[in-house]
């Protein structure tokens, strides 16, 4: 089953909690904090497998989720990092954001792209320990790792793009240039997804894809062209294949313009791509007429015309030199740039009190991690609590919104009542 689209989650792993622990010894005393950190969550990586051509992988598993860090322990111990989560996926896969259709990173260069951060570890109380806190009982708690939703998109890395009407000949010429074997018979759309084939011309090789046949309206999402024009997107040289005979369409010129007619719909940049014209099932006939009009057409387009048979492969090895040729002047494979940039939510201190059933709310990205990093049984814990509170404009948010002495606050499950 060939599938080239799929919306996966991913989410990077956890960091590990600091841990709060003293050191106990026998004839040591006083021994002091010696709680460890938290590991490391692990990351998101894609990574290249030239062994795939398909993201079947991705149809039934939508949800990649990396290792939690470990917490810390005693002895200053450290807690084990979590290992990262490797996904594989055929080289040419393009990462979008879901939202904005934005290009994440393009996995054509066979490098690694991480695309979500573990959360760093927290820290143990042996970092807090000061001469006038010599016995800290708190510790920092791990950061979250990262998530998102993301679209993988294949776009095929092939030099040549073969587009034609349905059962112009596509297949067999593929077939007939390279060790592809796709299915070939007499009848409309008997290719249902892109193949691939490595073509050589004596000491230069290039990757030629045969795209399902297209159809008036392909780019309005009618026929299979739609779903598959994507895969010529990357392509260097486009052969136009046409049936010279009109042994089943009257107006060979006509169907040219047509499918260039969708080409420009879909994208105009594709359709100013250089082409080299196919005339095939010359071996049926073909009218003298016919040929000079496309012969005429070729010539204001200034694209080379050849006429072949790929049943019989008359005329295919001067196509292929020919195209081998052209692609020696044209630039190297396109590299879809990065677009979207990642927006890192900073809230700074920012808070926001709400007044529900009598309770005052406060809420604020910062204080969820605060309130994880608070001893709420430790004297010097909570004064650090209050602390932090005041100093951040937390005390000043409320009074603000009209809290009175003895009313309770909330702050993300922590309930307290209001005291000056």
């Amino acid at each position: 089953m060939f599938i080239d689209k799929a919306t996966i989650y991913i989410k990077a792993g956890d960091g590990g909690n600091g841990c709060v622990s003293f050191r106990r010894e026998k004839y040591v005393s006083h021994g002091g904090p010696d709680g460890g950190d938290g590991g490391k969550g692990g990351d998101v990586i894609f990574v290249c497998d030239d062994g795939k051509n398909t993201l079947l992988d991705f149809k039934y598993r939508r949800k990649f989720a990396a290792p939690n860090g470990e917490n810390g322990m005693s002895k200053k111990f450290f807690g084990k990092s979590g290992e990262d989560l490797i996904i594989p996926v055929p080289r040419g896969t393009v990462l979008r954001d879901p939202e904005s259709g934005l290009v994440i990173h393009d996995m054509s260069d066979g490098l690694p792209f991480t695309a979500a951060k573990g959360g760093k570890g927290g820290w143990g109380n042996v970092h807090f320990a000061t001469p006038t806190r010599q016995a800290p009982r708190f510790a920092k708690s791990g950061l979250p790792g990262g998530e998102r939703n993301i679209t993988l998109e294949l776009k095929m890395l092939a030099d040549v793009g073969l587009v034609g009407f349905p059962n112009v000949g596509k297949s067999t010429l593929l077939s007939e240039v390279s060790a592809a074997r796709p299915k070939i018979a007499n009848y409309h759309f008997t290719t249902l997804s892109p193949n691939l084939g490595v073509v050589t011309v004596y000491d230069k090789s290039f990757v030629m894809a045969d795209i399902p046949g297209l159809i008036e309206g392909a780019s309005e999402g009618l026929g299979l062209g739609h779903d598959f024009l994507r895969h010529i997107d990357r392509c260097r040289l486009i052969l136009h294949v046409f049936d010279i005979s009109a042994s089943e369409r009257p107006d060979p010129l006509d169907d040219i313009l047509k499918i260039n007619s969708e080409l420009y719909k879909y994208s105009p940049e594709l359709a100013s791509r250089p082409q080299i014209l196919v005339g095939n099932k010359t071996d049926l006939g073909y009218s003298d007429h016919d040929l000079e009009r496309i012969k005429e057409y070729a010539a204001r387009q200034g694209w080379q015309l050849f006429l072949i048979s790929g049943i019989i492969a008359e005329g295919v090895p001067e196509l292929m030199k020919a195209a081998c040729d052209l692609l020696g002047t044209l630039p190297p494979i396109a590299r879809y740039e990065e677009e979207f940039v990642e927006t890192e939510e900073k809230t700074g201190f920012g808070v926001e009190v709400v007044k529900e059933n009598g309770v005052y709310c406060v809420k604020g990205e910062w204080l969820i991690r605060l309130c994880n990093d608070v001893n709420f049984d430790d004297y010097e814990s909570l004064q650090y609590f209050q602390r932090v509170l005041r100093d951040r404009g937390v005390i000043q948010a409320l009074e603000d919104a009209g809290i009175q002495e003895g009313e309770t606050v909330d702050i993300y499950g922590i309930e307290f009542d209001f005291m000056y």
